[in-house]
């Protein structure tokens, strides 16, 4: 209490730095997992991306079950998104999961891909997509994995 009110007995207009309360503990939380949402979003859009160019542009349609499912991972990837960027509330928490689930076994499949064959077909070298895919990827898991952290103290 400031001096004024201790020796009045009534509170001072203006509470003194020391005295100001946070009505709410985890106010800032609320903006940080805003901010990690979105990025984790704008990160599997770039997932997809790269799925879809590599699709198209190596010619990964041509190959057997791999072409496929490179198509479902742009689609996938698209559709959590948009989940996670759209006013859902709760469902965001779903989303969040689905794109770190989305992420990790993109991650997983790769690196595999690239030391034996996976569903008959073996990838090579890093070549640009797959670096900026590796990244986007893990990207993806950390800040939606942030993300659902913050959820998860807030709630």
């Amino acid at each position: 209490m400031t001096a004024l009110s201790e020796r009045t007995g009534r509170r001072a207009a203006r509470p003194e730095p020391d005295e100001v309360m946070l009505t709410e503990p985890h106010a800032g939380a609320g903006h940080a997992g805003t901010v990690l949402r979105v990025l984790g979003a704008l990160a599997l859009l770039v997932v997809g991306a790269v799925h879809l160019e590599q699709y198209f542009a190596v010619h990964f349609k041509v190959v057997p079950v791999i072409g496929p499912l490179f198509a479902l991972n742009f689609a996938g990837a698209c559709l959590i998104a948009t989940g996670l960027l759209l006013p859902l509330g709760r469902l965001h928490i779903l989303a969040a999961l689905a794109g770190v689930g989305l992420a990790a076994s993109s991650f997983v499949f790769l690196i595999i891909s690239e030391h034996q064959p996976l569903f008959g077909f073996q990838d090579y070298g890093y070549r640009t997509a797959i670096v900026i895919g590796l990244v986007a990827e893990a990207a993806a898991v950390l800040l939606l994995g942030a993300y659902l952290s913050v959820r998860a103290r807030r709630d």
